[in-house]
């Protein structure tokens, strides 16, 4: 695979706003066949516009659903079966913050069920799709932020008291471990994973926080253009060609302006690489979810 991505299918999720809707449109500049899976009509089809007017790209598809729902997952998953034989790029963004405790139509607290769940099910239903289109690639975008979870498997859902930033480092923990299981099931197959820190961002993730934090982000953090250099630079990249079950992350030290690398492969905590820990996960996520990894 390499920076020219034409005759690639990549889907993109959480695409029409922010870090998504600018992977997007870096993978079309590249020449890929951009499929953005978006909650929203009229902020997808603006977002599909765009992109089409800033590339002249003729190869964007737009499909809705809210990844929230376990029933609108399987649907997009199976729509994409019905049109595309292969993919060869996966990018999980799609991402919300919540200041409450809200559960899905399922039952399933919403942070886990959008950052984590959502990636788990989609990844797993396209998996042969990305197997048949392989050498493919899944970057799935996660948050240092994990580095302040810890993981108890009888309050992954905040059943035991429901803090914000706590709900979303499990997540983005959650993320990395899948990561890693998914990269050891996926030895051999053509398909890497690996997970992707684009730094603070300013983006709509904010938009169900308090509006001093909304504020915050908005103000102060660097713009989606530049969070999504480091997601498309994995996506797309000889430079990683092969590589799978890593974690990259921004160079946050130097000004946000001024940085000149996409980002690095970083080791991550103790936590995150204790294999029985993302057995155990996985487990829990199958049957949350009734989805399981496809047999060979």
């Amino acid at each position: 695979m390499h920076d020219d991505m034409s005759a690639k299918h990549c889907v993109v999720t959480g695409a029409s706003s922010g870090i998504g809707k600018e992977i997007s449109l870096g993978l079309a500049q590249r020449g890929a066949s951009i499929i953005m899976i978006c909650r929203d009509a009229d902020r997808g089809r603006k977002a599909m516009e765009e992109i089409q007017r800033k590339t002249d790209s003729k190869s964007i598809d737009l499909f809705l659903a809210d990844l929230s729902s376990q029933h609108q997952i399987r649907r997009v998953a199976a729509a994409l079966k019905l049109k595309y034989e292969q993919l060869h790029v996966l990018v999980n963004n799609a991402g919300v913050v919540m200041d409450k405790r809200v559960l899905t139509e399922d039952g399933i607290e919403m942070t886990f069920a959008v950052n984590y769940l959502a990636y788990f099910m989609l990844t797993n239903l396209l998996i042969n799709l990305l197997k048949a289109g392989a050498p493919s690639r899944i970057v799935n975008v996660s948050s240092m932020a994990y580095r302040s979870a810890r993981l108890e498997f009888d309050n992954l859902q905040g059943e035991k008291g429901y803090k914000r930033d706590t709900a979303y480092a499990l997540s983005k923990l959650a993320d990395i471990l899948f990561t890693y299981e998914l990269g050891r099931r996926l030895e051999g197959t053509g398909v890497t994973v690996n997970s992707v820190c684009p730094g603070g961002v300013s983006s709509r993730l904010w938009e169900n926080s308090n509006p001093l934090i909304n504020y915050f982000f908005k103000t102060f953090m660097k713009g989606p253009e530049e969070g999504a250099r480091l997601p498309v630079y994995l996506a797309s990249s000889p430079e990683v060609e092969g590589l799978s079950g890593r974690y990259f992350q921004t160079r946050e030290h130097l000004q946000f302006q001024h940085v000149k690398t996409r980002g690095a492969m970083c080791k991550t905590s103790p936590a995150t690489y204790d294999a029985e820990a993302a057995r155990q996960l996985w487990e829990v996520s199958e049957k949350l979810t009734g989805v399981s990894f496809p047999v060979k």
